[in-house]
C-alpha cells in the first residue's frame, strides 16, 4: 500500500496509487474552502484517480453507523484533467482566439487556479468576480474583461482602482457613467446579434442594435472615450454554428463604421455559447470552430486581437454529481381511468410508478434545469450495496420521477426517468454537471451545497497547480 503526498504552494496533490489510502483521506472529511482572517486559504487535495474510483472511494468512506447528519450528503467529483483537455482542444482548433473564461458559469476555486496557470483570461461581471480573479495572485488585470454592459457605479470605480481597463457597453447612459468613473477605460461596444437559435437569448437584455451603433460611437467620441473594438454573444446553448459566422459579419460592419468616426479598432470579442465536450451530435465545438475561425481570419487581419468568453465549454463535462435516494413514494394509479383513456384513443404513455426523492435539487445543484434549460438524466450509482457506475443493473426498469429534497413542488429534477426499483439509501449519479450548477446553488430550506472532490485524469495538471 503506497500513498505519496506533497505540498506545493499550500496545495496538496495526492497521487493516490491505491484506493484504500484515498478512503482514509476522505474519512477525515476535511473542508476545502475554509478561510479566516488569521489563516491562509486551505485548498483541497487533488487525487489522480479515475472518476469511478473517486465515487467508489467516497462511498466506502461512509460509516453506516455514524449519526453525522452531514455524512452522506450529495457530492461532486471534478476532473481537472477534463478542463485541461478542453484547453488543449481550444488551442488546437482556435489558436488565434484567446479564451477568457466566463466566471459566472462555475467560479470553482480549483478550476480558476488551473485556468489562470494555463494563461487563460477571465470574463467578469461584477466586483466580486474581479476580486476573486485578482486574489489568485497570478492574473494581471489585462487578462480580465469586465463584460457587463450595465455596471454599478462603485464597481466601475473598483475596476479603475485595480487597473482593469477593458469593459463593455451598449448604451449612451453607460458611456456617461464610464466618463465619470473610469475615463481611461478601454471600451468594447457590445452589439446585438441574432440569438433566435439559442436556448438562452441574451439579446433580450444586452446588445446595441446596428442602427444605434453609429450614435453610440459618435457619443463616445464627443466624450473623449477610448473605444477599442466590438463584442457580441450569440446566446447560451446555441444550436446553430452559422450564428457565430453571421455575428462576425455584423462585427465587421461596425469596425468599418467606427473608422468613419475616427476610431481604428484592433479588438474583437466573439463571446460565448460554445458547446461542451459531451456534445457529440448536432452542433459540436469542431463545427463551431471551423466556421468561427475561418470567418474571423477572412474578415479581420492579424493586427486585430480576438478573444472569446467560453464557460460551459471548459467545465460542463468535468463535474459528476452523486446523490442519495432519501425517500421513495409508490404511486397507485386508477386502472379504470387509464383503461377509459385508452378506449377514447388518447396517447398511451407509461405513467411513473414511483417518486424518488434525492438529497440535492432545483434549489441546489440542479438549478441548471430552470436557468440553463439542462436535461439531467439520473443513472444508478449504488443499488443494494453494489457499485453500478456505467454498468448494467439487474432487474426490470420502470418509469419514475425524481425530486429534490425541499418542500417546494417545483423541485422536480426529472418527470420521466426509466430506472430499476431503488431503495432509500441507494445512490444515483448525473454526468455533465459542471455548468451553471454550483454557481447558483442556494441553501433554501436548510439544505447545504454539495461538496466537491477533486481528481485529475491528466498527470500534466499537477504541474500547473
Amino acid at each position: 500500500m503506497i500513498d505519496v503526498s506533497f505540498q506545493q504552494d499550500q496545495f496538496e496533490v495526492v497521487p493516490t496509487l491505491v484506493q484504500p489510502a484515498l478512503v482514509d483521506v476522505l474519512k477525515t472529511r476535511v473542508k476545502s474552502d475554509m478561510k479566516t482572517s488569521s489563516s491562509p486559504l486551505v485548498l483541497p487535495p487533488v487525487h489522480t484517480l479515475p472518476i469511478h474510483e473517486m465515487l467508489q472511494a467516497q462511498h466506502q468512506s461512509f460509516d453506516p453507523e455514524s449519526e453525522d447528519a452531514e455524512a452522506e450528503n450529495a457530492f461532486f467529483v471534478a476532473d481537472l484533467g477534463e478542463v485541461y483537455r478542453q484547453h488543449l482542444r481550444w488551442k488546437a482548433l482556435l489558436p488565434r482566439i484567446e479564451p477568457f473564461f466566463a466566471m459566472k458559469c462555475n467560479p470553482d476555486p480549483m478550476v480558476l487556479r488551473l485556468l489562470a496557470s494555463l494563461g487563460v483570461g477571465f470574463d467578469c461581471a461584477s466586483k466580486n468576480e474581479i476580486q476573486t480573479v485578482l486574489d489568485l495572485g497570478t492574473v494581471h488585470p489585462n487578462r480580465i474583461i469586465y463584460a457587463n454592459p450595465c455596471k454599478q457605479n462603485a464597481f466601475v470605480q473598483y475596476a479603475r482602482r485595480n487597473s482593469v481597463m477593458m469593459m463593455t457597453f451598449d448604451n449612451a447612459e453607460e458611456l456617461h457613467k464610464i466618463k465619470r468613473f473610469h475615463p481611461d477605460a478601454h471600451l468594447v461596444l457590445r452589439i446585438l446579434t441574432d440569438d433566435s437559435k439559442s436556448l438562452c437569448k441574451l439579446g433580450l437584455k444586452f446588445g446595441a442594435p446596428l442602427d444605434t451603433t453609429g450614435y453610440l460611437l459618435a457619443t463616445a467620441r464627443e466624450l473623449g472615450l477610448n473605444v477599442i473594438g466590438v463584442s457580441f454573444h450569440v446566446g447560451s446553448g446555441c444550436f446553430d454554428a452559422n450564428a457565430f459566422g453571421e455575428a462576425v459579419v455584423r462585427a465587421r460592419r461596425v469596425f468599418d463604421q467606427a473608422t468613419e468616426h475616427g476610431y481604428h479598432f484592433r479588438f474583437l470579442d466573439v463571446g460565448g455559447g460554445f458547446p461542451s465536450a459531451h456534445v457529440t451530435d448536432g452542433i459540436t465545438f469542431e463545427k463551431v470552430a471551423a466556421i468561427l475561425g475561418s470567418t474571423v481570419d477572412a474578415l479581420f487581419g492579424p493586427e486585430v486581437r480576438v478573444i472569446a468568453e467560453p464557460g460551459r465549454y471548459y467545465v460542463g463535462s468535468a463535474f459528476t454529481l452523486a446523490t442519495q435516494v432519501i425517500a421513495r413514494r409508490t404511486i397507485v394509479h386508477d386502472v379504470a381511468a387509464q383503461d377509459k383513456e385508452e378506449e377514447e384513443g388518447k396517447e398511451d404513455k407509461e405513467q411513473p410508478a414511483h417518486m424518488y426523492y434525492i438529497n440535492d435539487g432545483m434549489y441546489g445543484s440542479f438549478n441548471c434545469i430552470m436557468f440553463d434549460h439542462q436535461v439531467c438524466e439520473p443513472q444508478v450509482l449504488l443499488k443494494d450495496g453494489a457499485f453500478a457506475y456505467k454498468q448494467e443493473v439487474d432487474g426490470e426498469r420502470g418509469m419514475a420521477s425524481v425530486w429534490g429534497p425541499t418542500c417546494d413542488s417545483i423541485d422536480c429534477i426529472s418527470t420521466r426517468a426509466r430506472l430499476p426499483l431503488m431503495e432509500t439509501g441507494d445512490w444515483m449519479y448525473f454526468e455533465n454537471m459542471g455548468a451553471y450548477t454550483i454557481t447558483a446553488a442556494s441553501q433554501f430550506n436548510g439544505f447545504r451545497r454539495s461538496e466537491v472532490l477533486y481528481t485529475t485524469t491528466e498527470p500534466e495538471v499537477v504541474l500547473h497547480l
